[in-house]
């Protein structure tokens, strides 16, 4: 059994001018566990809508989405999520808002203080605990907003464009720490991107998503050995293939 089910899934949203559009149409996709899979595509080709059924902040229209052979019905710790924008909360400090799934889910206080250093540590931030998100900078939040998403010790990272925000060096820097706790912590991680580089030095496993309606278009499994080096011949040739697979699914929704 897979350990991600998305069974002949369909999402319909009606539009200002009630006409009915598609978000997602007869989207099929079995993931196993521990794999870390991107899935690459267009605006508008329903990534984020993808991500947010497997979350349970929505429900497709059609099919189902399952995970750990469950159905997802709503949000559920289990499933950690990472959102582009920070989404950390001002008023607390870096330890408050990691420990703020724990402290709703009525962890208690020794037990919220030891995870949230233990993670602090793991993404190299050990003197950091008191101080607020106004006082880091832009990959120091995201770095807490991962930990506060690994605090409640998820299955699932769903990750929707986390380090979109940052500059160029701080987005490697944050990818490599990313593998790091994806191999260190066994999880599975779905991530979604625009970036082909991105996609490449990261997945497993990369998803081509076309648009209008918003479907899948091809799977390529990426059989480059971790760490990967930008600079050889092999990431070349994959960041071609990846590229001519989203140009392809560009080119055919453009004629639907």
């Amino acid at each position: 059994m897979s350990f991600i089910s998305i069974d002949g899934v369909s999402h319909i949203f009606v539009g200002h001018d009630d006409r009915v559009n598609w978000a997602l149409k007869d989207v099929d996709l079995d993931i196993p566990r521990g794999r870390f899979t991107c899935i690459l595509g267009p605006s508008g080709c329903g990534k984020t809508t993808l991500l947010h059924m497997l979350a349970g902040f929505i429900q497709p229209s059609v099919g189902s989405v399952g995970v750990a052979g469950t159905t997802v019905a709503g949000p559920g710790p289990e499933r950690g999520v990472v959102f582009q924008e920070y989404a950390l909360f001002a008023w607390m400090t870096v330890r408050q808002n990691i420990e703020f799934g724990l402290r709703v889910a009525g962890v208690d206080r020794a037990e919220r203080r030891r995870r949230a250093d233990e993670l602090l540590e793991m993404i190299g931030l050990p003197d950091a605990a008191g101080r607020y998100p106004h006082e880091l900078s832009g990959g120091m939040r995201q770095r807490v907003a991962v930990a506060r998403a690994l605090a409640p010790r998820p299955e699932l990272l769903l990750m929707d464009e986390p380090f979109a925000a940052v500059d160029a060096m701080t987005r490697a820097t944050l990818q490599g720490e990313l593998l790091r706790l994806w191999k260190e912590l066994e999880l599975s991680i779905v991530f979604i991107t625009h970036n082909i580089d991105e996609a490449v030095f990261l997945a497993d496993e990369i998803v081509v998503m076309s648009a209008h309606p918003g479907s899948i278009s091809s799977r390529h499994v990426v059989d480059l050995p971790h760490p990967r080096d930008r600079g050889s011949a092999g990431f070349a040739e994959w960041y071609s293939r990846i590229h001519d697979a989203l140009h392809s699914s560009e080119t055919t929704a453009g004629q639907q």
